[in-house]
């Protein structure tokens, strides 16, 4: 997705600019770090908010232009991200 909004947004190549680099290795540290591991829900269901405030904006950001995107560009990819929507957080590891 953050190639998407950088493709759409910042004319770079097959690589992503410096700015939504810095997006994607905050997200990816983010993420691994995560409590629920394999079984972590998308970040709207999701009971702990691990982004900054400034952060979880931008990707705010980036899923609103992606998003819609994402279903032309990788339908099933698409439709694993939406199933995933139903996933609720269990205990954590």
């Amino acid at each position: 997705m953050v190639a998407i909004y950088c493709r759409g947004h910042h004319d770079a190549g097959e690589l992503p600019c410096s700015e939504c680099r810095e997006l994607l290795d905050y997200a990816e540290n983010r993420l691994d770090r995560c409590p629920f591991g394999a079984a972590k829900p998308t970040c709207g269901n999701c009971t702990v908010h691990c982004y900054k405030p400034a952060m979880r904006e931008r990707v705010k950001q980036v899923m609103r232009y992606a998003g819609p995107r994402l279903l032309l560009r990788h339908p099933i990819l698409a439709m694993g991200h939406w199933l995933d929507s139903f996933r609720r957080p269990s205990k954590r590891t």
